[in-house]
């Protein structure tokens, strides 16, 4: 492809170009393809993000850059027994619906997706494509393209599957649907998925990602969430991937009028993780709730990014978000909330709170507040700082070693970030994976 390039190609483009070209889509109807060679095009243009970029700054992706991690088919499949193992051990207990994807793609003999209630349609990316093309390719051919976003562009290309749930208006989908995305083929590759969810006027559901694997392997994730008039979705993602795994993650909403977006994130594995929430309001009376929390040790660094972009009235924006660094690792929180002119009565706040166990572990905290409109209430906050040394003493005073103590400070710091998850089963879920974590903290 690149020979057809009127432009200069990125060199650390160049390796995804010639993956693409050996690339088979066969299968790929006319329109997506079209779409995945413009995407890579874009791609190619751009290359990867320069750590002088704002956007970019707080994350160093080098080591990828350098070694690229290319799409591949896998070539072995991995035990069913540890693959259901492993599902039993990250998955919830009794999801309403369960569709899971090993490697990027949808494992059927894996999943729960039969007889979704009237008004519901859950199914894979690959079988939305064949069977609901007008609503795939309306997605894909919305979705922001800026300078900022070149893994977008290149998950556009090379998508291999994901997950698509349409719920008719003023349908509930009682229980959670649970996304699970297994990466078990033990070699370096790189991972694409595209997924979708498309909540009619009036509608009700609540969703949950969790992400997991071994390996050498980069995650590219891309989900597009479009809530119409008085919709309601809540979306709780929790990220444990592999040691040596590199994880992307992107969520772009879009809200209509009256509608209201819950969001949850806990970052707890992975060596680098990125994951960045954006949202526009284009209807009034929005309201949207981004949450979440990250634990990191060792060498691992994690950067979350939101920005909201309030462009109606009345509009509302909760925030908040904790961190906790121990060991060297480096975790980063940018916030940005726009208030458009003309999106009077916007009311806006963000808070970050953090704390950085050891003299070798970092964590930067960037909020920040554009507006255009006079008439609104808007502010943000941030606090990075060490345990509370009364508190510690507190609970050695009363003989618990230092150890179990900090670890029992730093369990209360992060449980109030998930006190915030309205559904107590998955509230409960997130926080025994908190509590197995902890237990092996480095560093604290």
């Amino acid at each position: 492809m690149s020979a057809i390039l009127d432009f200069p190609v990125k060199a650390e483009a160049r390796p995804y170009l010639e993956a693409f070209g050996r690339d088979r889509r066969g299968s790929d109807p006319d329109w997506l393809a079209r779409y995945r060679n413009r995407a890579l095009a874009r791609f190619a243009e751009i290359g990867f993000p320069s750590r002088r970029s704002e956007a970019w700054r707080y994350l160093d992706l080098r080591a990828l850059e350098q070694r690229p991690l290319l799409p591949a088919e896998p070539t072995t499949a991995a035990a069913a027994s540890a693959t259901r193992a492993r599902i039993a051990e990250i998955g919830l207990a009794e999801p309403a619906f369960r569709l899971v994807l090993v490697d990027g793609r949808f494992a059927p003999e894996l999943s729960r997706i039969e007889r979704p209630p009237v008004g519901v349609w859950f199914a894979s990316m690959t079988a939305a494509i064949a069977e609901r093309p007008n609503l795939v390719r309306s997605g894909l051919e919305a979705a922001p393209t800026d300078i900022n976003r070149p893994f977008d562009s290149l998950n556009a290309a090379f998508f291999s599957d994901g997950f698509v749930l349409d719920i008719g208006p003023g349908t509930a989908v009682e229980g959670p649907v649970e996304i699970l995305h297994l990466a078990l083929e033990d070699s370096r590759r790189s991972l694409h998925t595209r997924s979708m969810v498309v909540a009619g006027a009036g509608s009700r559901a609540s969703i949950v990602e969790s992400f997991t694997g071994i390996g050498d392997y980069w995650r590219n994730d891309v989900v597009e969430l479009r809530l119409a008039a008085n919709a309601e979705l809540a979306r709780v993602v929790l990220v444990e991937e592999g040691a040596e795994a590199i994880h992307l993650g992107e969520a772009v909403a879009t809200l209509g009028e009256a509608a209201r977006l819950s969001s949850f994130l806990l970052l707890l594995g992975g060596r680098t993780v990125r994951h960045e929430v954006t949202v526009r309001t284009e209807g009034e009376r929005t309201r949207s709730e981004l949450d979440g929390a990250f634990l990191l040790s060792g060498s691992q660094q994690a950067n979350i990014l939101t920005m909201v972009d309030h462009a109606a009235p009345e509009g509302e924006t909760r925030e908040m978000f904790k961190g906790v660094a121990t060991g060297s690792a480096h975790g980063a929180f940018q916030g940005r909330i726009t208030v458009r002119p003309g999106a009077q009565k916007v009311d806006a706040h963000q808070m970050s709170r953090n704390l950085v166990l050891g003299p070798r572990a970092a964590i930067d905290t960037k909020p920040e507040l554009e507006i255009f409109a006079d008439d609104v209430k808007c502010s943000h906050g941030a606090a990075v700082g060490d345990l509370d040394e009364a508190a510690l003493f507190y609970l050695r005073a009363r003989g618990i070693p230092i150890e179990e103590a900090r670890r029992l400070l730093v369990e209360g710091f992060l449980r109030e970030a998930l006190e915030g998850v309205a559904n107590p089963v998955i509230r409960e879920h997130l926080l025994h994976r908190l509590s197995l974590r902890l237990a092996r903290l480095e560093g604290a």
